[in-house]
């Protein structure tokens, strides 16, 4: 029984030691958070994966909506780049390639791979309805992606279920679950594994910092509270759509998001006609 114990503690010192030395600080917050995998490891696994999706999903053919997607898409992305070049940041961007896609999908889904590949699916336009509900959604995945909230989680993944393995050596020795933990941490459907959902902490700084870049953009930030109401209300009393499985909405987070509003439309400029 003390050999257990005794066991079991070494275990949770060498894991407490393990993550002091893999801690980084998220550079918008300031918050603390475990990354176990190189900037540069996640930019070339993340153009992998997203080429491997675009080629296993329909690029949607409709032109105004893609022809949207990628306006959005691009005052978004400027917007960031603005906000990191104002805040000495700019080298986080150094390696971006920025991309936008819509996904023809009934999925009720968006996400933003590391290095700012990101992809619309056309069932959450329905949802978002113009291009201000629409920056809601991109804005809030970028954020995801510059707070480095993906490295976090396959961070976490990594530790959890494959022992703290590195994730090259992972890719090599455990393709299938590699795969199924990278896809689930950056949410792209039930079909590559088990979701895994954004923390508190992850999804009020990706809100936090969604609304500041889409204000700088030029979209009113008041968009955010009808699109999150509209989300909720998608739920109808059945399985929620893939978007709010990893982005769970209630009414405490509108409230949150319309506490954070005024600090938002500082960074707001309405857009000259």
């Amino acid at each position: 029984m003390h050999k257990v114990k005794s066991i079991h503690l070494t275990g949770v010192l060498i894991c407490a030691v393990f993550m002091m030395f893999a801690c980084t600080t998220v550079p918008l917050s300031g918050r603390q958070q475990l990354n176990l995998v190189s900037q540069d490891t996640m930019m070339a696994t993340s153009l992998q994966q997203y080429n491997q999706f675009l080629k296993e999903n329909k690029i949607s053919q409709n032109k105004e909506q893609t022809a949207q997607v990628k306006r959005v898409g691009t005052r978004i992305r400027h917007a960031v780049e603005l906000y990191f070049r104002q805040n000495n940041m700019g080298r986080e961007l150094a390696n971006y390639a920025w991309d936008f896609n819509l996904v023809e999908s009934k999925e009720v889904n968006a996400w933003c791979m590391p290095g700012g590949k990101v992809v619309v699916y056309t069932g959450i336009l329905p949802i978002t309805q113009n291009d201000a509900g629409l920056a809601v959604v991109v804005g809030h995945e970028i954020a995801h992606a510059v707070a480095k909230h993906g490295n976090e989680r396959v961070s976490q993944g990594l530790l959890a279920q494959l022992g703290g393995m590195a994730l090259s050596t992972a890719i090599q020795t455990e393709p299938e679950a590699t795969q199924q933990l990278w896809m689930g941490a950056f949410g792209l459907g039930a079909q590559y594994g088990i979701l895994m959902p954004y923390s508190r902490l992850q999804e009020n700084e990706a809100d936090h910092l969604g609304l500041v870049f889409m204000a700088m953009a030029g979209y009113d930030p008041h968009a955010a509270v009808g699109f999150w109401q509209r989300m909720s209300a998608k739920t109808g009393g059945q399985a929620p759509p893939e978007f709010l499985s990893t982005h769970p909405a209630g009414a405490s987070r509108i409230r949150n998001i319309q506490s954070l509003l005024p600090e938002a439309m500082k960074y707001y400029k309405k857009p000259q006609p």
